[in-house]
């Protein structure tokens, strides 16, 4: 009979909930399994008992669940099992092991930079030359076009060197609700921000990086290239050894990626405004520029090639018209000029607002929770009504929650299974920010403790951070420069029932749904990163530590 503890590996706040969970492969003819809390010299700090709790039938697991949240002193802590020679590794009970976990995660955004040096200083073992400058791009046969487009900069997207306004824009979006929310804290870039923060930049400037490379993308016309492609998929080489091997073109002007644009960079007018006033400005700018361009072309498809880069194909587009309207929508509103684009915008909303209600997080095909986010931020006639729906939505989470052995409230473990629930506790403290209701900040933390080794795999799923987490990620970075730690702070994807790698041969941990995990580099389904899935657990992060 294998006994195995499942546990939030890096640890719990002091005031936090600290639940853990004991997980028997076959059913026990006990109901309690007694456990002490030890601290760092082995000592006896707490006694409890876990009780039987319920079978999950997605891992064929017994499941135990115990309780020490009576431990609230900081400090360094095990958990032993009375009768059986089980111990978990050591964890913290403290209020810093949040706030190092966003560090890692915002400065792995810094490790995705596309076209310039990462030096030493701030790379550290991951120094690495510039490459893919993209300044003299060629467009991509398929377009028919001639001549050459300056799209330097940007983070590369996932495991591969593709460059997308499509994901980019739902990750940079997300990240700037944390510089919303966040605003004048540290992590965001305020003023207690400093170089000892271990950060070559902070997230201000991070997300602006992201920003500079997507108005290169804008063409003249006001429309927006979809994405940064080679011609063909890279192998694991470095960026060096990429950029020396083939040739990188501009692919596809498209609604979808338009609109992308234009709901992220009227988001960043409002990020930017007291930092930077012509960024600001600028940035509105070119967001009107390109709305206007999507109401004037709203049905130019995505570019339907994938040889060398994804496809990011979504045939419903009124979820990201509604996310560029209302984020315009809230910038205009009290600003001059554009009269009848307000208008047009306004008397379009209540029909995108009963159209495309709230999910239960954001994915880059649903962005309409960006456009709530928009409404419920702002003093308007929608207001309580924006902030209603995020309390509703936050509601069904939790019962979800409760409804699963693991505290999750997602109902399959998909392709990016970790960016889903790490997007759902986005959702809880947005409604525990306007309704500080503490159940939702609790819910939100159950679904980060799963991210970070509360699950059936015991994996920590985010580079770096524990003392089983991905060591092998789907990166080409991490296995081309010879470095054998990965890149730090970087999120995968996580279990994934459709295993849509199984011909690659990954060694899943199990064959039950659940298991369906293995951390291998052939394992694009389950162990590939993508900045999408660290946009929200980044967020999460930020919006935890107030």
């Amino acid at each position: 009979m294998d006994i195995k503890l499942h546990y939030c590996h890096l640890g719990y706040a002091p005031s936090a909930t600290k639940n853990f969970l004991i997980a028997f492969s076959e059913d026990v003819p006990f109901d309690v399994v007694r456990f002490k809390v030890l601290d760092k010299f082995s000592s006896p700090v707490y006694e409890g008992e876990a009780a039987k709790f319920r079978h999950c039938d997605y891992t064929d697991e017994f499941l135990f669940k115990g309780d020490f949240s009576k431990v609230m002193i900081p400090g360094q802590y095990r958990i032993a099992l009375e009768g059986f020679d089980v111990r978990s590794h050591e964890f913290d009970i403290s209020d810093e092991w949040i706030g190092r976990q966003a560090k890692a995660n915002i400065k792995s955004f810094y490790f995705q930079r596309s076209g310039v040096e990462l030096p030493e200083c701030f790379a550290g073992v991951w120094k690495r030359p510039a490459a893919h400058l993209d300044a003299m791009l060629e467009f991509h046969p398929t377009m028919n076009r001639n001549g050459v487009w300056n799209a330097h900069g940007g983070w590369y997207d996932a495991g591969d060197y593709g460059k997308y306004i499509v994901n980019g824009g739902v990750s940079v979006a997300t990240l700037m609700l944390a510089c919303e929310m966040r605003k004048g804290s540290e992590f965001v870039g305020g003023p207690a921000f400093k170089a000892s923060f271990e950060l070559p930049a902070s997230l201000l400037d991070e997300v602006r990086f992201e920003l500079e490379f997507f108005l290169r993308m804008q063409d003249e016309d006001g429309g927006v290239f979809f994405k940064v492609t080679p011609y063909r998929w890279d192998g694991f080489v470095t960026p060096s050894e990429s950029d020396a091997s083939q040739k990188r073109y501009i692919l596809g002007k498209s609604t979808s990626s338009t609109l992308n644009f234009a709901g992220a960079l009227a988001q960043a007018h409002q990020v930017y405004k007291d930092v930077d006033k012509d960024f600001a400005e600028k940035c509105l700018d070119a967001s009107v520029r390109a709305y206007i361009w999507a109401e004037q072309n709203p049905e130019v498809e995505w570019p339907h090639n994938t040889e060398g880069s994804g496809g990011y194909g979504d045939p419903d587009l009124g979820d990201d018209f509604f996310w560029a309207r209302a984020m315009l929508y809230r910038e205009l509103k009290n600003g001059s000029g554009h009269e009848d684009l307000l208008k047009r915008i306004e008397a379009q909303i209540p029909a995108d607002m009963e159209a495309y209600l709230p999910t239960y997080g954001l994915q880059w095909r649903s962005t309409q929770n960006l456009a709530w986010y928009a409404l419920a931020s702002m003093e308007c006639e929608w207001t309580q009504k924006a902030r209603m729906a995020f309390k509703y939505t936050a509601d069904e989470i939790v019962h979800l929650q409760q409804e699963d052995p693991y505290g999750l409230s997602i109902r399959k473990f998909i392709w990016g299974s970790n960016g889903d629930i790490a997007n759902h506790a986005v959702t809880l403290y947005l409604a525990y920010a306007w309704f500080n209701e503490p159940k939702y900040r609790d819910a939100a933390m159950e679904q980060i403790n799963f991210i970070y080794g509360m699950n059936p795999v015991d994996v920590s799923f985010v580079t770096g951070s524990s003392w089983n987490s991905p060591k092998h990620p789907h990166h080409r970075i991490s296995h081309s420069d010879g470095i054998e730690e990965p890149v730090p702070g970087l999120v995968v994807g996580g279990i994934n029932v459709d295993r849509q790698d199984a011909h690659r041969d990954p060694h899943y941990l199990g064959d039950a749904p659940g298991l369906s995990y293995a951390d291998e580099q052939c394992s694009f389904a389950s162990n590939e990163v993508a900045i999408n899935w660290s946009a929200p657990l980044t967020t999460a992060l930020l919006l935890l530590t107030v």
